[in-house]
């Protein structure tokens, strides 16, 4: 099935993807996240957020956002 995936790490990009029916959102990103762990993200599926166990659907549009950003400083 065809999803649209937006990462919204770094410079960002969105594609189109194919994935196997009864992927779920763990899944998916632990193949496309490399060198961020899951949980350091907002993710979210149409505009929604959903749990890990999310299992995706045609058509869905994933979005990842980093919730951690390496080398930000606390404001005093």
């Amino acid at each position: 099935m065809r999803i649209l995936y937006i990462n919204n790490s770094g410079a960002g990009f969105a594609d189109y993807v194919d994935v196997p029916d009864g992927t779920n959102i763990k899944t998916f990103l632990q193949d496309k996240v490399h060198g961020t762990k899951p949980e350091d993200l907002l993710i979210r599926v149409n505009r929604q957020p959903v749990a890990a166990d999310y299992v995706l659907q045609a058509g869905d549009r994933i979005s990842a956002t980093p919730t951690k950003i390496e080398g930000a400083r606390r404001r005093r």
